[in-house]
């Protein structure tokens, strides 16, 4: 079986001035790079890779403000954004998301592509990174909920809201409650003044490991009972 991964955070109604925003993914790209050389290199995307190659974005709060202004990004009284890096046209990684909105009815993301099989991926799709990843959306973004997660198991449990799921690595906002105890094997992390860190398991999760997949539906009932795996509110409510 060829699995993939992705990360998310997600967020609603916390309307925010494009200013604002951009110094948010302008912090959100800076934890990125140090978890993989590519990603001190961001680009707009264009018709061809070679086009993109030539479109590189500063990552600098004045920029990715301009960016994010432009009339073609703005929907509502948010923004969207999308960016890639990579240095060849099977080895990129793209980050997109949805900002600054105030409408109940338009979620707020950033989300790092689901990756592939390329060398990148085999580099990234490892419990550091992903963890390290999910920490710097955590951060960046104070989202309600993120996780990195394989896109096989969530077709296999087929919740019907992402927030809802228990990922590879799961993070809830502290406003969500106190997370219960969990299995020894797993690893939680308190980041003060944001909320919780969850990974399941240090090695890389699979669908097709038994084991795995039983962690998680653990996990997953645990965190249920509690109360944490609930739809978006409005932030901080």
């Amino acid at each position: 079986m060829v699995e993939t991964h992705f990360a998310g955070c997600y967020w609603l109604v916390r309307p925010e001035p494009i200013e604002a925003c951009a110094r948010r993914l302008e912090t959100f790209l800076g934890m990125m790079g140090p978890l993989e050389p590519i990603w001190n290199r961001w680009h707009q995307s264009a018709a061809t890779f070679e086009k993109a190659r030539k479109r590189q974005v500063q990552p600098d709060a004045m920029t990715l403000a301009k960016l994010l202004g432009k009339k073609s990004n703005r929907i509502g009284d948010g923004s969207n954004f999308w960016l890639w890096a990579g240095e060849s046209a099977d080895e990129t990684s793209g980050v997109n998301g949805y900002c600054g909105g105030s409408s109940p009815y338009l979620t707020s993301t950033c989300i790092l592509n689901s990756l592939g099989q390329s060398e990148v991926a085999k580099r990234v799709v490892t419990a550091p990174v992903m963890t390290g990843v999910v920490r710097a959306m955590a951060l960046a973004w104070e989202p309600e909920f993120a996780l990195a997660a394989s896109d096989q198991h969530r077709e296999l449990v087929a919740v019907p809201m992402i927030e809802n799921y228990i990922g590879w690595v799961t993070y809830l906002a502290d406003f969500r409650g106190p997370v219960p105890p969990l299995p020894s094997s797993v690893q939680v992390e308190h980041i003060p003044d944001r909320g919780t860190l969850i990974t399941l398991t240090q090695e890389k999760f699979s669908v097709s490991n038994p084991a795995h997949v039983a962690l998680a539906a653990d996990v997953q009932a645990r965190l249920q009972a509690a109360g944490l795996l609930t739809p978006l509110r409005p932030w901080g409510t």
